[in-house]
């Protein structure tokens, strides 16, 4: 075992693997930041990254006023119809499917502007999409991704998952246990504009695991994808995971957080993001 930046790391197999209970303490703020969680369900691709634009315009705007103006941050859970993604940096090669075969799948396929390489998104995931102004956080990208990381490994350790991270590949892995190698429960992939976030992450709770197949995930080609009823051989129900994610998603970043979900959190969006004069972040809700 070693400690590299402050964190134990342990070798396992030849690869090194952080221990999410030595990582960094949550965040401590004096002043506890506002968060609206907005539950949407499904919703397809396209108008939910529209969605994100908007709202990290919003956030853009909102500090760059005299004085800033005390939005809050928000924290979008969607699902999405099938759907491949291939980021900045991504190699369309990773997709197996030439985009004409896609239809016969019912998925979409989109190349869009954040980090990371190809993956899926689809029924029985949780698609978070934090949007973020780190400047009342902390500016890391590295410590975000951090913080996203250690929200997932808790909420799949109270699902009785143990989950970890794979040194040098972002995002929470499983294994490598008597089941096999390590194999990717959640992948992460983000865009920050003036230290504000979109992207996010793909949580698999309940998917469709053979969409996996049809492209080399991440750009990994010698690892796989899991969920959490492949682990558990039983189904959880959505909104349980959500809540436990909510919750350590709130503890990690020192957030106080309200919970909107379908119409009413269509309505809150629509007025944060048409509403150009100076509001509270409680008049917001």
């Amino acid at each position: 075992m070693v400690t590299v930046l402050g964190r134990q790391m342990v070798t396992v197999g030849g690869r090194s693997l952080c221990d999410c209970e030595a990582y960094i303490p949550p965040m401590e703020m004096t002043r506890r930041q506002r968060l609206v969680v907005c539950s949407l369900g499904r919703v397809a691709y396209r108008p939910a990254w529209d969605l994100q634009r908007k709202i990290q315009s919003r956030l853009i705007r909102a500090k760059r006023t005299e004085p800033p103006e005390p939005v809050p941050h928000v924290l979008l859970l969607v699902e999405h119809p099938p759907v491949y993604t291939l980021g900045t940096s991504g190699n369309k090669s990773n997709l197996l499917l030439s985009e004409g075969a896609l239809a016969q799948y019912d998925a979409d396929f989109h190349h869009i502007d954040r980090g990371g390489d190809i993956t899926f998104h689809g029924p029985g995931q949780i698609v978070g999409y934090p949007i973020l102004d780190l400047d009342r956080f902390f500016t890391d990208i590295h410590r975000y991704l951090r913080e996203l990381e250690e929200t997932i490994i808790r909420t799949c350790a109270d699902f009785s998952v143990r989950a970890n991270r794979f040194a040098g590949r972002t995002g929470v892995w499983v294994g490598p246990d008597e089941r096999g190698v390590e194999r990717k429960i959640c992948a992460m992939g983000i865009r920050c504009s003036r230290w504000v976030t979109m992207h996010g992450f793909a949580f698999n709770v309940d998917t469709d695991l053979s969409y996996f197949s049809h492209i080399i995930p991440c750009g990994i080609a010698d690892r796989g994808a899991t969920s959490l009823f492949h682990e558990l051989g039983r189904t959880i129900e959505r909104r349980d995971v959500e809540d436990q994610l909510i919750d350590h998603f709130a503890h990690r970043f020192g957030v106080e957080t309200s919970y909107l979900i379908g119409d009413d959190a269509s309505a809150f969006l629509r007025r944060f993001t048409t509403d150009e004069t100076a509001m509270s972040a409680r008049d917001h809700l």
